[in-house]
């Protein structure tokens, strides 16, 4: 059986890592969708999908999933009542979603696609919200990611990058 789990991954954190794990106990294989793929250099999304992409592949390798999972970017298309088609013919088959996001859930209900809820973990703490925003306050972020994402995150300058499009010309 092949699970799908989609999220932005704004950065990817042990958040993730945890429920993919969890995740892989009930199915044989991952699809793990980058959402809103199209999105970056922002202060919400300052990763591309690209790179979201690469971090996801590190972090899967830490923990032995990479084998088992495929990672495949989403764009959005602003046509919520279209999404679960889009959803379809975009990315390889899958059996059934994981995912909490009310919108997502109704979504693939209508489709008539097995959807189950995805564990929670610590979802307070790890959240690309907090985050980020430990990123632009020079905080402890490193330790709420896997070590691959931070190293990755450093090497491309991602907090800088952050910074610098979380300012507004009258900084």
């Amino acid at each position: 059986m092949r699970g799908l789990y989609i999220g932005r991954f704004q950065p990817y954190h042990l958040g993730h890592q945890a429920v993919l794990k969890k995740i892989a106990q009930e199915v044989d294989e991952i699809v793990i969708v980058i959402g809103s793929a199209q999105e970056s250099h922002t202060p919400e999304n300052p990763f591309t999908g690209g790179e979201r992409m690469e971090m996801i592949y590190a972090a899967l390798t830490e923990v032995g999933l990479r084998e088992r999972s495929v990672v495949t970017p989403l764009q959005d298309i602003q046509r919520n009542s279209v999404w679960a088609s889009h959803l379809r013919s975009m990315v390889p088959r899958f059996d059934v979603v994981y995912s909490n996001n009310p919108l997502v859930i109704q979504l693939i209900t209508e489709a008539g696609i097995e959807i189950r809820r995805s564990p929670m973990y610590q979802r307070e703490q790890y959240s690309g919200t907090v985050i980020r925003k430990l990123m632009r306050e020079n905080g402890e972020w490193p330790l709420l990611v896997p070590d691959s994402v931070a190293d990755f995150i450093r090497e491309i300058g991602g907090v800088p990058r952050l910074n610098a499009v979380s300012r507004s010309d009258r900084d």
